[in-house]
């Protein structure tokens, strides 16, 4: 597949630049007429060509002016999961100026990173589905609007890999890295509730290297080493959901020294302790979930997460455009620290 995956990387990293006409015939060349894209919250499904012309790549063009794509990661492999078929897996961020409304978030008039986690079936050459998930609480802080009102980690631009190749990798084995990323997982489901430990995940035999980065969404933000991803992301979630069960992926693949999975949706949990500000609602939810790992020398070195916050917010009865929105403009022009 390798010359397929140029073919479709070079198309959509092509798609948004040109007026409209160009960006429709770009669309037919990658995208089958019956392709599907099932987009995170609030943009929901979109069928066909024309629907994810105007319901998507339309409004995001008009929003972030002279918009285009910065790919972090792109690799492709055979699914594992029953599925099957031929998969894209990227990280990515959508560069312009936010100078107008997207979705109902109000624009800041200067440069936006859009984060994004794209998952895409390939077949006779072309994308016949789609599942993305927009970091859109992450264009609200990037505007000076944080909708959370704060942060557990680090809140930034998502990083490329640090050895610089996670597009269209060269070199590496696919088939050992999801090997090892799938015995992670299957050992982080169970957990000590005191601790928020789980068996071999760290140590001489561990599956993550001692100095692992952890890249989260809006809302949690990134961190280092174990120890920062339990008090920052696994410590708050478990408190909140610790019923949590997780591992429904419709997608996983290898590709070099990295691998990809997706549930759509991945975790079902109860909401019964405070999240995020928001106080238990004891309801079900589900979250939808993508991870994209580096591996090195047998060892998980950084994964990037995406998880669709604004449907588990909209479950939750919270309207994360309506809270950021109702925020005061005031000392968002002249600011430092928009995207830092």
């Amino acid at each position: 597949m390798p010359d397929l995956q140029q073919k479709i990387h070079d198309l959509l990293n092509t798609l948004l630049r040109g007026d409209g006409a160009t960006m429709r015939r770009r669309c037919a060349q990658v995208l089958h007429p019956d392709c599907a894209f099932e987009m995170s919250h609030p943009l929901g499904r979109l069928d066909g060509i024309d629907a994810i012309a105007e319901g998507f790549y339309a409004p995001l063009r008009a929003a972030l002016r002279h918009v285009y794509r910065r790919d972090e990661i792109f690799i492709t492999g055979m699914n594992r999961r029953a599925e099957g078929g031929q998969w894209i897996a990227a990280v990515t961020h959508y560069a312009g100026t936010f100078d107008a409304a997207f979705f109902g978030i109000k624009p800041s008039g200067r440069l936006a990173f859009l984060r994004a986690g794209e998952f895409y079936r390939v077949e006779d050459r072309r994308i016949t589905q789609a599942r993305i998930i927009l970091d859109l609480p992450d264009l609200m802080r990037q505007a000076g609007r944080d909708p959370f009102g704060g942060q557990l980690g680090l809140e930034g631009l998502f990083p490329g890999p640090a050895t610089h190749d996670g597009v269209l990798p060269k070199t590496g084995d696919g088939g050992a890295s999801l090997d090892l990323v799938e015995a992670m997982l299957g050992d982080l489901h169970v957990y000590d509730p005191a601790t928020g430990g789980s068996k071999g995940q760290t140590g001489a035999d561990g599956y993550w290297a001692e100095d692992m980065m952890w890249y989260g969404p809006c809302g949690i933000g990134s961190n280092y080493r174990w120890e920062g991803f339990v008090k920052d992301h696994r410590a708050p979630f478990l408190a909140a959901f610790p019923d949590r069960k997780g591992g429904n992926h419709y997608c996983r693949i290898g590709d070099g020294n990295y691998a990809a999975v997706s549930g759509w949706p991945s975790m079902t949990m109860t909401h019964r302790g405070p999240y995020l500000g928001v106080a238990p609602t004891e309801r079900d939810l589900t979250l939808r979930v993508m991870d994209f790992y580096r591996c090195a020398g047998g060892k998980i070195a950084e994964n990037w997460v995406l998880l669709d916050y604004m449907d588990l917010m909209d479950q939750m009865g919270v309207d994360l455009i309506a809270r950021s929105n109702a925020m005061s403009d005031e000392g968002l022009h002249g600011r430092n620290d928009a995207i830092a």
